[in-house]
C-alpha cells in the first residue's frame, strides 16, 4: 500500500490575489483551476517540484459556514497558522530577488542552525520561512 501527500492547502482571502502572488511573484505554476459553482479548485507547484501542490483554498460553502470561514480568514490575517517552508539554493539571493517582485518580508536572511534563513507573508497573511538548503558535509556526502 502505498501513500502520498499530494496537495496541502491554504486558506486565502481571495482566490484570484493569492495565484497572482504565488505565479507572479514566486514563480510558481498552476496544475489545477476548475470550477463547481462558486466553488474553486485552485492548485500550484512550485518551480521544478512535480508531483506536491500547494492548495489556495477560500474558507466557506461548501465546506464551511458564514462564521467558521470569517473565523478562518481572521486567524489567517493575523498570521496565526503555521508557517511553511520554501527551500532556496541561495536565500540571500532569492530575497534579493523576491523582494525586487514585490514579495513583503517580516525578517531577512539570518544565518543560524548552520544555514540562512529568512520570513515573508502572502498578501492573506500566511506565514512563509524561506530556507538555505545545507550543503552537504564531507561524512553526509560519503553516506
Amino acid at each position: 500500500m502505498t501513500h502520498a501527500i499530494d496537495v496541502v492547502g491554504l486558506y486565502v482571502r481571495d482566490q484570484d490575489e493569492a495565484l497572482a502572488f504565488y505565479v507572479e511573484r514566486l514563480g510558481f505554476k498552476v496544475h489545477t483551476d476548475v470550477r463547481n459553482g462558486d466553488y474553486r479548485w485552485l492548485t500550484v507547484q512550485a518551480p521544478g517540484q512535480a508531483g506536491f501542490q500547494l492548495g489556495l483554498f477560500k474558507p466557506g460553502p461548501p465546506v464551511h459556514d458564514a462564521a467558521t470561514a470569517r473565523a478562518l480568514d481572521e486567524a489567517v490575517a493575523k498570521g496565526a497558522m503555521p508557517p511553511l517552508v520554501l527551500r532556496v539554493d541561495d536565500c540571500r539571493a532569492s530575497y534579493e530577488r523576491l523582494q525586487a517582485a514585490g514579495v513583503e518580508f517580516t525578517q531577512a536572511p539570518v544565518e543560524r542552525y548552520g544555514s540562512v534563513d529568512a520570513g515573508f507573508r502572502d498578501p492573506s497573511g500566511n506565514g512563509w520561512k524561506m530556507i538555505q538548503a545545507r550543503a552537504a558535509t564531507p561524512a553526509e556526502g560519503a553516506a
